[in-house]
């Protein structure tokens, strides 16, 4: 069998899953074609179309091609005229995806609001106009849409397009990249008090759920807060969801005649409602992005606060604030614990010999051997210049040792040069210090005492040993 169909068939299996819920997805959204057969103002398929190129790559727009078609011919035209829908179809999402690929990011665009705000440009307002410009045009030059009504479909096609792809595909995409975090209890039960909150919202302002006499009084502004709520406490994902309820919630209610946005016709009730949900989502998203950002941020320095700049480690400052807290956990465990104070030996013998870059390179490979040997429990740190820290929870000395071993003998198995060592000094709380300032002081004094036996084994002759 040929190598090659291997490869082919997951990407086969993605074109066809494609064109199925495009075909779905359509057939639902031409439910709602008041405008003309072929023309709806709610259009999810467009936003699933997108996202299925930026997560799964070009080469599955056959699918869109096959689902576009399908759709259109079951519904209204002709071949000829559902093939040019297909075709301007396809060439929205393949137009959009390139668009944020090159200017937003691609499926990246939600993590900055400067990028957010260029997907709902790029994709939603410039990609959509190629769709609803082939789908209108072949229409009208088969006969099946009067061209005096161009207008009011193209406005239609090009609106339905536009909310579909900056409702649904940030969902998608938010759903399939964005890393998942765990909920505790309280998190959890805050969801739950959102969600209701937001559907109660939706239903008093959309559905007149107090009373049918308030169903269209201008209420809209309601829901804002409960979608900052969201994109607040929860981030960008369940900001896109909470988007996606709210609007299911009006369609439902506009349908119905209820909410602000009722007209004479349900098409226009229906493209004023899709144009308030289109900047409702992206004011939602750029708030979550600007959240979002602005905790990586707050996340930055408190890590640049207790690390160290050159090798990652832990800084000064973290060194003694874990040697604080493990004083405390003894005192009320009794559980004791060890510290390992590492000195890169002839640091400035080696700066002069080789350059200053080649020992910031020693002090990262003794940082990088440090991290190799650590539990999860460990804090390694830089504890100034040449000299290094290692915190030992639940440790003794002979733990301490057997650990100092292995980071030297780590070091003289390292082939990188020039070759580096490193001379070590252990301290057992509270045998050796029952304070911080002793306990460091003690395994200072353990490093210099076998630095001089080392020195006093180097100058000793081999004869007189």
């Amino acid at each position: 069998m040929n190598p090659a169909s291997h490869q082919d068939k997951p990407r086969l299996a993605a074109m066809g899953l494609l064109a199925l819920v495009y075909f779905v997805a359509g057939k639902l959204g031409l439910t709602l074609a008041f405008v003309h057969p072929s023309a709806t103002a709610v259009w999810p398929p467009a936003g699933i179309a997108l996202a299925a190129l930026l997560l799964w790559g070009r080469g599955v727009w056959p699918g869109i091609l096959v689902g576009a078609f399908l759709v259109n011919l079951t519904t209204a035209g002709s071949v000829a005229t559902s093939v040019g829908i297909a075709v301007g179809n396809t060439l929205e999402a393949v137009l959009g995806a390139y668009l944020v690929n090159r200017f937003a990011e691609g499926r990246h665009a939600f993590d900055r609001t400067q990028n957010t705000f260029m997907f709902a440009a790029l994709a939603g307002m410039v990609s959509t106009t190629v769709a609803a410009s082939f789908g209108v045009t072949s229409l009208s030059l088969g006969g099946f849409a009067p061209w005096a009504n161009y207008g009011s479909i193209w406005a239609t096609w090009w609106l339905g397009d536009a909310a579909g792809i900056v409702i649904v595909a940030p969902l998608l995409i938010l759903w399939n990249s964005a890393p998942r975090s765990r909920w505790n209890r309280a998190q959890f039960l805050e969801a739950l008090i959102l969600l209701a909150c937001l559907v109660a919202t939706g239903l008093i302002v959309f559905d007149g759920l107090l009373h049918p006499a308030t169903s269209n009084y201008p209420l809209e502004y309601l829901c804002i807060p409960f979608l900052i709520w969201a994109a607040y406490r929860f981030g960008q994902r369940e900001a896109a969801a909470a988007t996606l309820v709210l609007a299911v919630t009006a369609v439902w209610g506009t349908l119905h005649r209820l909410g602000p946005f009722v007209r004479r016709t349900e098409n226009e009730s229906l493209l004023l409602l899709q144009a308030f949900m289109a900047v409702v989502a992206v004011t939602t998203l750029s708030l979550a992005a600007e959240f979002a950002e602005r905790q990586r941020a707050i996340e930055q320095a408190r890590h640049l606060a207790v690390s160290d700049a050159l090798t990652g480690l832990a800084n000064y400052r973290k060194l003694f604030d874990t040697l604080d807290a493990e004083i405390k956990r003894h005192a009320r465990s009794g559980r004791c614990f060890a510290i390992l104070l590492l000195d890169l030996d002839g640091l400035k013998r080696l700066n002069d010999t080789h350059g200053h870059l080649a020992g910031n390179r020693a002090l990262c490979r003794l940082a990088n051997v440090m991290r190799s040997y650590c539990r999860d429990i460990d804090t390694a740190a830089r504890h100034g210049g040449d000299e290094f820290a290692l915190v030992l929870p639940e440790a003794g000395r002979d733990t301490a040792q057997q650990v100092a071993q292995r980071i030297a003998d780590g070091l003289r198995s390292d082939s990188e040069t020039p070759a580096i060592t490193v001379s070590v000094g252990t301290a057992l709380y509270s045998e050796d210090g029952d304070t911080i300032e002793r306990l460091l002081a003690a395994a200072d004094h353990d490093l210099y005492e076998n630095k001089r036996r080392q020195l006093s084994h180097t100058l000793v002759p081999p004869e007189s040993r």
